[in-house]
């Protein structure tokens, strides 16, 4: 196994912790009332959920698909270049969507605002499933560089 294949297998066992966490979040999350009140335990478990949709994000981008740019000898250009390439392989919906999850993630990094936050709970309990199923596309589409061919279903 190529140096750059056991980046990409590292990479991916964490992105199956990940997704596992995030998705433990979501499912915390997704039948909370939206409301204008949040007990503190609800507000917490929202900023947590809000906390791993942000890491996820940067980590699939920034790491993964660069990782699988790097064994397939994609050039890693630019973040575009990147999300390009990882939509070329069937990994996530369209450039579009991906834009809009990295924008999501940069609102929240950027809210201060805690009467803002409660829209962008909102957002995120919407675009997560979106995002755990792209990490889990990602996930699956790896395992043709693992010898141990771990999937997503093996991690849990």
């Amino acid at each position: 196994m190529s140096h750059s294949q056991q980046l990409l297998s590292q990479n991916i066992q964490a992105l199956q912790n990940q997704h596992n966490w995030l998705e433990r979040s979501y499912l915390i999350c997704q039948n909370m009332p939206i409301g204008s009140m949040y007990t503190p335990e609800e507000m917490d478990a929202l900023e947590t959920l809000c906390a791993r949709f942000s890491r996820s994000i940067d980590f699939l981008i920034r790491k993964v698909f660069r990782s699988i740019d790097d064994v397939e000898f994609e050039n890693q250009g630019t973040l575009i270049d990147v999300v390009n390439n990882a939509a070329k392989r069937g990994l996530i919906e369209s450039t579009d969507k991906m834009r809009e999850i990295k924008e999501l993630r940069n609102d929240i990094v950027h809210e201060y605002i805690s009467e803002d936050i409660k829209g962008l709970f909102v957002e995120v309990l919407k675009e997560t499933p979106t995002l755990l199923a792209i990490m889990h596309a990602t996930i699956d589409y790896c395992a043709r560089y693992d010898n141990q061919q771990v999937t997503n279903d093996d991690a849990k």
